[in-house]
């Protein structure tokens, strides 16, 4: 690329054409962070940021509005821990923490099934927002499902307020040992030395007790957003733009990504949508509902499915 075709793009997001703002998303959706995506589009970094903003409040509201009247039958849960600007123990020593600073997390509902991410929130791990979560994962299905999380005391209050007696419900509790010595002072979680299968609600099957789908998500999550690799300063340093993030991740991930092992997009395999999706398509989510004159407004034309 010439230094004059940088020129042209380090300019207003709404100079851009439709196919550097894809190719900016793209890069966004594979593990890039912010600075990298703009060294290698010439892009500046409020370009990208901006962008980043507007594509991923587009959607929060597609995702919202279109993945919905779900007919899944299992259902997996967790939480994938981030922070935002400081980690939790060192905002009160941070200079200049903004509103947000600290521990993040990100509330995944996966289908065992179609590996579909039917809902997604961020925010604290305490019990009101495992209750919104949960709250917003009974709003999308149909059908009574089975439904498996891990450990975490805030599900059981949560799920019985969303489904009531309406679910067959189990917990899969991991057991942690002390870290191996030759871990000892390296970044690394407890060693897991087991798992207990606890029955909560309903009749839940013991063979399909499992977190592994939704786990596995999670480091889908990290190897696609420089924001969630550890040891790296690549971290949110604002919550909205955590949050933006994340949706453009999710929606890249049920619309475009195909999966390996289905050989096709989450989204075309739980019947959300009868085609491949493009980055392309996830622009123009947000060319739908931007004017010309660059004022702001809920998403409301919809491209096709």
């Amino acid at each position: 690329m010439t230094f004059a075709r940088f020129s042209r793009i380090m300019v207003s997001m709404k100079t851009l054409a439709a196919t550097d703002r894809a190719r900016i998303l793209h890069l966004l959706c594979e593990g890039n962070s912010i600075r990298a995506v703009c060294r290698l589009t010439g892009a500046s970094k409020n370009t990208v940021a901006k962008l980043l903003g507007d594509v991923g409040r587009a959607c929060i509201a597609y995702h919202d509005e279109r993945v919905r009247s779900l007919t899944s039958k299992r259902i997996q849960v967790d939480e994938a821990w981030a922070f935002i600007y400081a980690k939790q123990k060192n905002v009160t020593t941070a200079k200049a923490a903004p509103d947000g600073a600290g521990d993040v997390w990100t509330w995944i509902a996966m289908d065992a099934d179609t590996k579909l991410v039917a809902s997604y929130f961020v925010g604290g791990r305490d019990g009101q927002c495992a209750r919104w979560f949960m709250d917003d994962v009974a709003g999308r299905l149909t059908s009574r499902v089975q439904l498996t999380s891990d450990g975490h005391a805030a599900y059981l209050e949560a799920v019985e307020g969303a489904f009531g007696a309406d679910i067959d419900y189990a917990q899969l509790v991991k057991i942690y040992g002390a870290a191996p010595e030759a871990f000892k002072g390296c970044y690394s979680p407890s060693e897991c030395i087991g798992a207990r299968k606890q029955k909560v609600e309903g009749s839940p099957d013991p063979k399909h007790i499992s977190t592994s789908y939704v786990e596995r998500q999670n480091l889908t999550l990290r190897m696609h957003m420089r924001r969630f690799t550890r040891l790296t300063n690549g971290f949110s340093k604002k919550v909205e733009n955590h949050t933006y993030a994340v949706a453009l991740h999710m929606m890249y991930y049920n619309f475009v990504r195909i999966h390996s092992a289905l050989r096709v997009t989450p989204a075309m395999a739980a019947g959300v949508t009868d085609r491949l999706w493009e980055i392309s398509d996830i622009v123009a989510l947000w060319e739908a509902v931007e004017p010309k004159t660059g004022k702001r407004g809920p998403y409301k034309k919809q491209i096709s499915d």
